[in-house]
């Protein structure tokens, strides 16, 4: 096995990147790594014409953004925060780079089809272009599907096939 030392987790706080959350948490505990959780946020447009200062609005968001990222935490795991600006392929594969990390832990919302298209994939892009592992994440884990139950398995311990519909 691979040593993996740091850890990335791009989080845009979707109910997607949450569900990655925990296997990114549970894969540094078990690796002694550190992991990197990471917000991109898009810089504000006025912020290019002129060199606007930034108004106290964009300011406090930013500092809702760090605190709602800095909650992240885990018990064993040596978490860092960092807020960028910027698009969030670009800033991403930096960050791996720029941390050496062997691993990138994200979730993907899944789309396919029209919407894929339409809207892009965040998580694809990094896939593809990435010099680490990325391991994505679709959907939570479900203890049914980690483990069988009692119902599931015949005398033996063996895994009875579930009837197609019966979840």
């Amino acid at each position: 096995m691979l040593p993996i030392q740091t850890i990335l987790y791009p989080t845009d706080f979707s109910e997607r990147s949450a569900c990655a959350f925990p296997l990114a948490c549970a894969l540094a505990r078990d690796h002694g790594a550190r992991l990197i959780v990471l917000h991109v946020t898009s810089v504000p447009a006025i912020a290019y014409l002129g060199g606007v200062m930034p108004s106290p609005q964009i300011v406090k968001d930013r500092d809702e953004l760090r605190q709602k990222l800095e909650e992240l935490r885990a018990p064993g795991v040596r978490v860092e925060h960092r807020v960028l600006e910027g698009d969030a392929v670009t800033e991403i594969l930096r960050t791996a780079r720029e941390y050496s990390a062997e691993l990138i832990v994200m979730g993907t919302h899944g789309w396919t089809g029209f919407s894929r298209l339409l809207l892009g994939s965040v998580a694809e892009s990094v896939l593809r272009r990435a010099t680490c592992p990325v391991l994505t994440v679709k959907a939570p884990f479900s203890t049914v599907a980690a483990w069988p139950s009692e119902e599931q398995r015949d005398a033996r311990g063996a895994l009875e096939p579930t009837p197609a519909g019966a979840h």
